[in-house]
C-alpha cells in the first residue's frame, strides 16, 4: 500500500478498532444464524455505539489551589475574563464543596463516589497511603471513571494536565499502567501522574510512556494538546461528542509565570491582604455569592496586620502574590485558548462545560513567611527563611527550579469569605469552592446564582443526566458500585429547588467534618507531634482536636460555635460520621501525626521517591 493510502486509510481503521473495542462493551446476545455454509447462515451486526441524539461535547476544567475569593468570578480581585464569562453565560454554584485535599477531591471527582470508598481517603503517593480498603490509593474497577462511561456511550475522550491518582510504583514508562489515564477510559492522555510538578520542567507523560517537555511552561503544552486533540476529532468525526478533562497544574505550588506575565500586577497589591480581603467580601455581597447577613471572620491571629509589616515584609509579600495573581490569570488565558477553538469550530453552544475553581480551598503550605526553598522548613527559623526569600525575592515566579508558595495571609485572604484553608477538612475555608455549569442550550437563567448544597461526587452524575446516559450497571464485564453523588440537572432551571444532597462527610488526615442539613459537626485537629515541618502548618484560631458545631443556614461561615448549646446535636452529628466512616472505607483515621512518624522513619531515598511528601502537599 502506498504512503498516501495509509495516511488515508489510518483514522478509518482506528475508528473501525476503537468501534470494536465498544462493541466488545456491550452484552448483547448475537442474534444471526450459523449454519454449515454461507447459504444456510445468516449475517448479524451488532449496532455500531452512538452517543444519544444530539448529546453535547463535554469539558470539565478543575484548576487547583485557588479558593473561594481569587478569582474575579466570585468576587476576587485577580481578573478571569474567561472564567467570567463563562459564568455570566451560565450559573454560578455558590454552596459547592471538595475534599480539602486534591487526590481525594479527583479520586471523587473522576468516579462520582466517596473518595475513601474508591481506596483515596489519602493519596496515591507510596509514603502517604496504607495498607487499608479505604487508604492504598489503587482506585479499583468496580468504580468506573467518567471516562470510562462516555467512552462507551460514543464519546471520545481526552485528558490533559495533572491527573494525581496514579500510584507510585506505577508512575513510569515500563508500567503496569493499570491506574494510568489511558485504562481508565482515556484514549489520549498529555500531562504529569502526581501530586505537583516543575511547570517548565514538568514530569511529562503521554498516553503510557514519559516524555520530555519542550521548554514552554506546562498550561501552554497542554492547551495545545487539548486544540489539537479536539481538531483532529473534529475533522475524522464531526458528529461525534468528546469529553476533555482539562486539568492545568495551576495554581498549585510552584507558582510559575511566563516572563510577559509575570509584572502584569507589579504594585497591584500593596495595600495588602487585610485591605484585599475586605474588598473582596462587599464584592461578593454586591454579587449575591454571600448573605446578606454576612460578617467578616476575623484575621487569623498568628497572621500579623499589613499595617503592622515592615517595609521588607511588605514587599516581599505582595510580590508573593503579584506572581501568584499572575499565575491565576494567565491560567484564565489558556483557557480562553480553549474557548476560542470551539468557537471557530462552531461547538461552543454545543458544549457542557463545567469549572471548578480548586480542588480544596487556597494553599497554606507557603507557611506564615511564604516559600522559594521547602527544603529550608525543617532546619531553619521563620527569621533565617525570611531573609532567605528576600534575598532571593527575584527567583519568585521565574522558571528556576524554586518552590514559589506565598504566604498565609494571601491564603486567608483568597479564601474570603471565609476562615482556614487547604488540608481543612473540617472548615469551609478547606472544602467551599467555586463552581460554574455553561451549557447555552439548557440554560435559560444565564448569569443566575445557585445556591444548592452539593459535592464533587455530583458533578459525574450531573453531567450523565444532562447528556442523556444512564449510569452502567457493568464496565468491561465487570459490575460497578452504585454512584454516590447525586445530579444538579434539577436546578439548572429552578433556583429555588430543595437540595438533593443533603449530608456528606469530610476528612483530611485527622481533620474532619459531617453535613447534615445545613448543620455541621467539625473537628479541628492539629498534629502533636514535636515537629518543625508540621508546627509550621498549624495555625488555627480555635481549640484543636475537638468537635465544633455550627447551624451554616444561618452562620455560613462558621464564625459561632454551637457545641455547649446544642450538645445533642453534635452527638447526632458524630455518630452520623461514625456511622459514614464505617460505611465507606475511611476507618483506620490515620492523622498527621501518623504520616509524619512514618516520614521521619523513613530513609533517604524514600523521602526522595515520587511521592515524597513535599510532592503531596
Amino acid at each position: 500500500m502506498s504512503f498516501k493510502k495509509k495516511f488515508f486509510y489510518t483514522p478509518i481503521i482506528f475508528i473501525a478498532l476503537n468501534a470494536q473495542q465498544l462493541y466488545a462493551q456491550q452484552d448483547q446476545t448475537y442474534k444471526g444464524t450459523v449454519g454449515k455454509t454461507l447459504a444456510d447462515s445468516k449475517e448479524y451486526w451488532i449496532p455500531p455505539v452512538t452517543a444519544p441524539k444530539g448529546a453535547p461535547n463535554v469539558i470539565w476544567i478543575l484548576l487547583d489551589d485557588v479558593g473561594f475569593g481569587a478569582s474575579s468570578a466570585f468576587g476576587g480581585l485577580i481578573p478571569t475574563p474567561a472564567i467570567d464569562s463563562l459564568a455570566n453565560n451560565g450559573l454560578r454554584y455558590t454552596n459547592f464543596h471538595t475534599c480539602a485535599i486534591c487526590a481525594p477531591t479527583r479520586a471523587a471527582l473522576l468516579t462520582g463516589r466517596n473518595s475513601s470508598f474508591v481506596h483515596e481517603a489519602g493519596f496515591s503517593h507510596k509514603i502517604l497511603a496504607a495498607g487499608f480498603p479505604g487508604w492504598d490509593g489503587k482506585i479499583p474497577s468496580t468504580d468506573g471513571t467518567i471516562a470510562e462511561i462516555l467512552k462507551a456511550n460514543g464519546y471520545n475522550t481526552f485528558a490533559v494536565g495533572k491527573y494525581g491518582v496514579t500510584p507510585d510504583e506505577e508512575d513510569n514508562s515500563a508500567g503496569p499502567f493499570d491506574h494510568w489515564p489511558n485504562e481508565k477510559g482515556f484514549e489520549h492522555f498529555f500531562g504529569f501522574l502526581g501530586s505537583q510538578t516543575d511547570q517548565y520542567k514538568p514530569d511529562l507523560a503521554e498516553d503510557e510512556a514519559k516524555v520530555q517537555p519542550d521548554g514552554r511552561h506546562l498550561s501552554d503544552q497542554i492547551t495545545d494538546k487539548a486544540i489539537f486533540y479536539i481538531d483532529r476529532q473534529k475533522k475524522a468525526a464531526p458528529d461525534k461528542p468528546f469529553f476533555l478533562y482539562y486539568a492545568p497544574g495551576a495554581t498549585h505550588a510552584p507558582h510559575e509565570v511566563p516572563d510577559e506575565w509575570r509584572d502584569i500586577y507589579k504594585g497591584k497589591f500593596d495595600d495588602g491582604w487585610d485591605v484585599y480581603r475586605e474588598k473582596v467580601f462587599e464584592q461578593q455581597k454586591k454579587m449575591g455569592l454571600i448573605p446578606s447577613y454576612a460578617q467578616l471572620p476575623d484575621r487569623n491571629p498568628n497572621i500579623k496586620a499589613w499595617n503592622s509589616l515592615s517595609g521588607d515584609e511588605k514587599r516581599l509579600y505582595a510580590r508573593f502574590m503579584e506572581v501568584y495573581a499572575a499565575y491565576l490569570t494567565y491560567t484564565d488565558h489558556e483557557i480562553s485558548r480553549l474557548i476560542d477553538k470551539l468557537k471557530k469550530v462552531n461547538q461552543l453552544d454545543n458544549t457542557l462545560i463545567i469549572v471548578m475553581i480548586g480542588d480544596n480551598g487556597a494553599s497554606k503550605e507557603g507557611t506564615l513567611n511564604g516559600d522559594i526553598d521547602r527544603s529550608l522548613f525543617v532546619q531553619q527559623s521563620d527569621d533565617e527563611i525570611f531573609k532567605y526569600n528576600l534575598a532571593h525575592i527575584d527567583k519568585i515566579g521565574k522558571p528556576e527550579g524554586t518552590e514559589a508558595n506565598y504566604p498565609l495571609g494571601w491564603a486567608q485572604a483568597c479564601n474570603t469569605p471565609f476562615r482556614f484553608w487547604k488540608q481543612d477538612a473540617h472548615s469551609e475555608g478547606g472544602t467551599h469552592n467555586p463552581m460554574i455549569l455553561f451549557y447555552p442550550k439548557a440554560i435559560t437563567d444565564k448569569g443566575g446564582l445557585r445556591n444548592q448544597y452539593s459535592y464533587v461526587t455530583d458533578i459525574l452524575p450531573t453531567t450523565l443526566d444532562i447528556v442523556g446516559i444512564k449510569p452502567p450497571s457493568v464496565i468491561k464485564g465487570i459490575k460497578q458500585d452504585t454512584l454516590q453523588g447525586y445530579s444538579l440537572a434539577y436546578s439548572i432551571n429552578n433556583a429555588s429547588a430543595p437540595s438533593h444532597h443533603t449530608q456528606q462527610y469530610y476528612y483530611i488526615f485527622g481533620s474532619r467534618s459531617i453535613y447534615k442539613d445545613g448543620w455541621k459537626a467539625a473537628y479541628a485537629f492539629e498534629p502533636t507531634i514535636n515537629n518543625k515541618l508540621a508546627t509550621r502548618y498549624s495555625v488555627e484560631d480555635t481549640a484543636h482536636n475537638d468537635w465544633h458545631l455550627y447551624n451554616l443556614n444561618d452562620d455560613f461561615n462558621e464564625r459561632i460555635d454551637l457545641a455547649k448549646k446544642y450538645p445533642e446535636k453534635l452527638s447526632q452529628l458524630k455518630a452520623l460520621f461514625d456511622a459514614e466512616a464505617t460505611k465507606y472505607r475511611l476507618y483506620p483515621l490515620i492523622t498527621w501525626d501518623d504520616v509524619i512518624k512514618k516520614v521521619m522513619s523513613a530513609t533517604a531515598e524514600q523521602r526522595n521517591a515520587p511521592g515524597k511528601i513535599s510532592d503531596s502537599k
